[in-house]
């Protein structure tokens, strides 16, 4: 059946065999050479189609019909594991080896009534944006979001830490709250795998930035060159010479607030098809495997010149990423902290350690630079009882220090 255009090519042709109209004018109507004109009314004398050849044949590029239906089958089997946008699937679909362009593959999933949950909406107004670093490493922003990451209803907290000039992700890691220990271990990551950067932008979490500004100093704080109230972040950047700055915005820090947006979208299908349900699972996959995987698909700037520091060597990471405590023992060796007394094992007294505590040591106390086991002793607050194990006294500290909600109330 012809159509609108075709019909329109045959009635010109044919009132020009007709004399009705000249064969220029034929050629100007139809956009055609004269030659062109001159050819088609021979086929039409002749009774010869005027539609071209190829009319009606499929593209040699078109995809089979085998190729579609692997497309569809794919499709329902990764739906099947959570939303997934046609970019992402499209990826999927290139490492299972159906070679596929990705718009052949949109409409083959539009034409069967699919449509992409990420769908990109009208800006609602222009903001400047802000261009990015020149080197790798002089700025990462960092924070974390909750979500539902194992389909589950239950929310867990993703830290990361992503570079400006780059876009690589340098560190991620899932804790349950957005906490002390999450930043601490993703920043783990970072300085092993990157080095020290020249710079952290972040939020004004009390994590980051002290809540107690106001407050004066302590004389001790004076004498030792304290100007401002830090936090143990902030110690351990001072330490290491990295500028930590405050973002006074989302829209500041919007590295890290768009990278949230791609992996909640991403990451639910990539630990669904890996069968990943746990925290501990999706940390190692995480850190070993998906850090890589994002960033050879949105680094950018390979040719950046790197500003990192190496890590050096007399940095014991596990003692530097500890939140830590001073105390004085008395001449039994014991101190107290938060109304529960504890003893340093060892034959220490009337000196002052470091009290360590994180989710990897533990509670431990530091003396120089030897690590020593601690137990308590006796129990003066109401919300520990004495029939309680140590290690679950000792896991009440580091809840209370490394793990709880930075959030909550």
């Amino acid at each position: 059946m012809l159509n609108r255009s075709e019909r329109t090519k045959a009635e010109i042709i044919g009132m020009c065999c007709k004399g009705r109209i000249k064969a220029k004018d034929a050629a100007q109507r139809l956009q055609l050479s004269v030659r062109q004109v001159e050819n088609l009314k021979k086929k039409h004398r002749e009774g010869i189609s005027l539609l071209h050849g190829n009319c009606g044949r499929n593209s040699a590029k078109a995809l089979s019909a085998e190729t579609k239906q692997q497309i569809l089958e794919a499709y329902g089997e990764v739906r099947g594991l959570g939303a997934v946008n046609f970019t992402h699937f499209h990826e999927i679909v290139q490492g299972r080896g159906i070679a596929v362009s990705y718009t052949a593959m949109r409409n083959v999933l539009v034409g069967a009534g699919n449509a992409s949950p990420k769908k990109h909406r009208k800006k609602k107004g222009v903001h400047p944006a802000r261009e990015r670093r020149q080197k790798f490493g002089e700025l990462l922003q960092t924070d974390a979001t909750p979500f539902d990451w194992f389909g589950t209803g239950e929310t867990f907290a993703l830290h990361g830490f992503i570079d400006d000039a780059r876009g690589v992700v340098t560190g991620l890691h899932m804790s349950k709250n957005e906490c002390v220990d999450g930043y601490h271990e993703a920043f783990r990551q970072t300085l092993t795998d990157y080095g020290t950067p020249e710079g952290i932008y972040a939020d004004g979490l009390s994590i980051f930035f002290s809540q107690k500004k106001n407050e004066e100093l302590t004389l001790e704080e004076e004498l030792n060159g304290t100007f401002e109230r830090k936090t143990q972040f902030g110690e351990i950047c001072n330490e290491l010479g990295i500028k930590l700055i405050h973002a006074r915005s989302s829209q500041a820090k919007g590295r890290v607030e768009r990278l949230w947006e791609t992996l909640q979208s991403r990451l639910p299908i990539e630990f669904a098809s890996r069968g990943i349900k746990t925290v501990e699972a999706a940390n190692t996959f995480l850190k070993d495997e998906y850090r890589a995987i994002f960033n050879n698909r949105f680094g950018v700037n390979e040719t950046a010149t790197s500003c990192f520091v190496p890590l050096p060597k007399n940095v014991l990471l596990n003692r530097l990423l500890a939140y830590k405590i001073t105390r004085k023992l008395d001449c039994g060796g014991c101190f107290s902290l938060h109304k529960v007394r504890f003893q340093v094992e060892g034959n220490l007294s009337n000196c002052k350690v470091t009290i360590l505590i994180s989710n990897r040591l533990g509670v431990v106390a530091e003396h120089n630079d030897i690590l020593r086991n601690v137990k308590p002793m006796t129990f003066q607050n109401e919300n520990i009882a004495s029939t309680d194990s140590v290690d679950a006294i000792l896991s009440r500290f580091v809840f209370r220090y490394c793990l709880k909600n930075e959030h909550a109330a």
